[in-house]
């Protein structure tokens, strides 16, 4: 990666007391074939305690320190998610409000929950998912379980993926689908997503980036993205944060269109490796009751 010395195209970023220049030059990741994977949404510090009805964010409040020399999102990309959005309405639109009426009836509590994310160039804005856990359950386990896979350097590996008796009845399947994140269909309508992108961290994971971990945030956040389309937890963080680099620095109309196009096969993988992760564990269980009975 070039300094920012050497670095043509820079956009400044003072953040948390840093002061650093962000290089925009493209420059591929050391393995662009391995596959990455982040579920920064996966941690729901409001999971149940948001309201049941969208309702407004800080979404015009910066990061502290953040004064960016460029805000200009490509015109093409804002054309590619509204006739995404308008022209898939038919398909999603009906499995939004089944998925809405499903958490409504399988658990008491909102439908929707919001937290606070980081977005385009250090922005903070409120992310809004469909609430997969139960109302009112302690979640600062899932941010000590993602702080642990950061220093311990190892697969990104989800935390539910080994049962979480906190999921309401569904609420596994929403998460490998990704459908638990239709609402933030909604984030991309208002300007703060696009449909391609980095997934948005939340401000803990933010403040524990290298400075040139950094560069992550020079485009929009996403719903999909470069990382999610070659596979899902089987790299580590600082592997997933070479992939959303790349994807800044790369960024043009093709490369969305083909990760679009790939994020429906990459879901059906995803659902594929889950059932089975789920079967072998079912065994293991098993195996170690059978045993236990001998």
């Amino acid at each position: 990666m070039h300094t920012a010395e050497t670095s043509s195209k820079k956009s400044t970023v003072d953040l948390f007391g840093r002061n650093i220049r962000v290089s925009r030059d493209p420059a591929p990741p050391s393995d662009p074939n391995v596959p990455a994977d982040l579920h920064s949404d996966r941690i729901p510090a409001h999971d149940g305690l948001s309201s049941a009805s969208f309702q407004e964010g800080p979404t015009s409040l910066p990061a502290p320190g953040v004064f960016p020399e460029r805000s200009e999102v490509p015109r093409w990309k804002r054309a590619i998610d509204i006739a995404c959005i308008v022209l898939t309405l038919p398909l999603w639109l009906p499995i939004f409000l089944l998925i809405a009426l499903w958490v409504k009836m399988i658990s008491p509590g909102p439908i929707f929950f919001r937290q606070e994310r980081i977005g385009y160039l250090g922005r903070r804005f409120m992310i809004f998912k469909f609430r997969t856990m139960k109302a009112n359950v302690e979640t600062g386990v899932h941010e000590r379980h993602l702080e642990q896979l950061i220093r311990s350097n190892v697969p990104m590996t989800k935390l539910d993926i080994t049962g979480d008796p906190r999921i309401i009845a569904g609420g596994r399947i929403l998460r490998a689908t990704g459908l638990d994140e239709l609402p933030q269909l909604v984030n991309v309508l208002r300007g703060e997503m696009s449909l391609v992108g980095p997934r948005p961290c939340t401000p803990n994971e933010f403040k524990s980036f290298e400075v040139s971990q950094l560069e992550r945030v020079n485009a929009l956040p996403g719903l999909t993205g470069y990382w999610q389309v070659n596979g899902k937890n089987k790299t580590t963080f600082s592997q997933m944060i070479e992939m959303d680099i790349f994807y800044t620095k790369s960024l043009t109309f093709w490369l969305d269109v083909e990760i679009i196009v790939r994020t429906v096969p990459a879901i059906i993988v995803q659902v594929i490796e889950s059932r089975f992760a789920a079967h072998g564990r079912s065994r293991a269980a098993a195996g170690r009751t059978s045993a236990g009975r001998r």
